[in-house]
């Protein structure tokens, strides 16, 4: 049984362009809908397989999920207090509507809004990028719709990702006029670098299948089926150890950014610390002995 919670009763204060904005085929629209009062919570929270899976939906559909400040701060605390919950093994992100994000919020982007609070929505922004990769648990993200600017960057950002062939991928603020800088940098390491660069010179926009191809995304599914693949893969996850996950996810980033033989290094040191680990020794001992390991936690 699925158990679902409001986590904050915030309300949704997002813009919305509209759908022609990241058209790569329309015309640039600069229509920004006003903002309505809402009192859903922004993020939504369901429990699966005995608590051990949390999955945060994002809850403003009519804003197309725009990753506001409040949005970001919500996901940011939500996925560091998860971490902190021993019993939780993993974490889906997903969104209700037909777009899973359409990136930051331009309300808060305005010339009106001023420098200050254009230095608040990227520092958030970067906080909670930090945050997903930083934090112990494998985050997932859930896609079946339209990902554009900021939301391709969060996706990208993701440990594991699945999406529906109708999800499509972009970057298009040369469109308005203001580069997708921070979205580039996890393009840059998530795709080839001419993909990379022709996406943010030109908004184009790639579909799930040359998404799957370039790496992006982990698996492609079916309409209406990336939720029964996200909870699959973590099943699997949960069968395994929830610290040696944790070592496994930090020791995979950090070595990213270092060169072949410092990682070589790093790489045998942190193998050899692994196996010193209670979960590790039992791990070992369980496969000699043809048995199921019983982790520590």
């Amino acid at each position: 049984m699925n158990i679902i919670t409001p986590i904050l009763h915030l309300r949704c204060s997002f813009s919305s362009l509209n759908a022609k904005l990241f058209s790569s085929t329309s015309l640039l629209s600069t229509i920004i809908e006003p903002k309505e009062k809402n009192s859903e919570p922004l993020i939504k929270q369901e429990w699966h397989l005995d608590g051990k899976v949390a999955r945060l939906i994002l809850n403003c559909a009519k804003r197309r999920n725009a990753l506001s400040l409040d949005l970001m701060e919500t996901l940011r605390k939500e996925l560091r207090e998860l971490d902190s919950n021993m019993k939780v093994r993993t974490i889906i992100i997903a969104s209700e509507g037909n777009v899973f994000s359409a990136g930051h919020d331009l309300n808060e982007l305005t010339a009106e809004s001023g420098p200050s609070s254009h230095k608040r929505v990227f520092n958030k922004c970067v906080e909670l990028m930090e945050t997903i990769q930083n934090i112990s648990l494998p985050v997932i993200a859930e896609v079946d719709g339209l990902v554009t600017a900021a939301a391709t960057q969060l996706v990208a950002t993701c440990d594991v990702v699945v999406a529906t062939r109708r999800s499509t991928f972009s970057c298009p603020g040369i469109k308005i006029g203001l580069f997708c800088n921070t979205p580039g940098i996890a393009l840059a390491r998530n795709l080839p670098r001419k993909l990379a660069m022709d996406m943010l010179l030109t908004a184009r926009e790639i579909t799930a299948e040359e998404a799957l191809n370039f790496g992006l995304i982990s698996r492609i599914l079916e309409d209406g089926k990336a939720k029964n693949e996200a909870l699959a893969i973590s099943e699997e996850i949960c069968k395994y150890s929830r610290h040696i996950c944790g070592l496994g996810k930090s020791f995979f980033y950090t070595q990213i950014e270092q060169n072949i033989n410092t990682a070589n290094k790093q790489g045998a040191t942190t193998m050899c610390n692994n196996l010193k680990l209670p979960d590790a020794k039992e791990g070992i001992s369980a496969f000699l002995e043809k048995r199921k390991p019983k982790w520590v936690e």
